[in-house]
């Protein structure tokens, strides 16, 4: 693959809004909240290998059109560019079910920097998007769906705890994590405390998307 991500030199920056947040997988030198513009995060991707399977489908994050997206950044050294796109297209890209992209996003530190990072765009022509999902289907297809790297349940309660690190909440990702963690209340910290939180990873990992 030849993409403007492989053909540019220097450090790479990678935007994470789902679970690269909570598990990157690979080795950074920074790692920043940061906003994109223009995509919002949806649970718009049937997951066929990693948490779920071609006959029961499970639901995995997407960047899809309009809005905005909170995530974090992390800042890759040029010495690991190459091996790091390696990794994030094995773990991604098992399915052709993203757009490999370079997009502006914006640095919630103090300097408020402004950098072109590589996101995974949902490509909606693909048999695996899944568009917009009423609670009750979604709610269908993350418990039911179980792939690879697990249950879909942990993926979507882990993508939340990392949001409410960062102090942002999401009403419609968060009310499906309460309904699948049987708690009505307002955080899902605290209701799962049996999901291991985890922090920054600087080894490769198994892949998860």
């Amino acid at each position: 693959m030849n993409t403007i991500a492989e053909r540019e030199s220097g450090d790479l920056w990678v935007f994470g809004y789902g679970s690269l947040m909570w598990r990157p997988g690979f080795a950074h030198l920074e790692r920043v909240p940061a906003r994109l513009i223009g995509l919002h995060r949806a649970l718009c991707v049937f997951s066929f290998v990693h948490r779920g399977t071609p006959e029961r489908p499970g639901l995995v994050l997407g960047l899809d059109r309009g809005g905005m997206c909170r995530g974090i950044a992390f800042r890759v050294a040029a010495t690991a560019r190459a091996q790091t796109l390696a990794y994030l297209r094995s773990r991604e890209q098992v399915t052709t079910v993203y757009i490999e992209t370079l997009r502006q996003i914006a640095l919630e530190d103090d300097k408020r920097r402004k950098v072109r990072a590589l996101c995974y765009v949902v490509d909606r022509s693909h048999v695996q998007y899944a568009g917009r999902l009423s609670l009750a289907q979604r709610l269908h297809h993350v418990r039911q769906g179980h792939g690879r790297s697990g249950p879909n349940r942990d993926y979507v309660l882990e993508t939340v705890r990392a949001l409410e690190a960062l102090g942002y909440r999401e009403s419609d990702l968060h009310l499906l994590a309460e309904r699948l963690a049987g708690n009505q209340g307002s955080g899902i910290r605290d209701q799962e405390s049996g999901i291991r939180s985890q922090g920054s990873e600087v080894s490769f990992l198994i892949p998860d998307s």
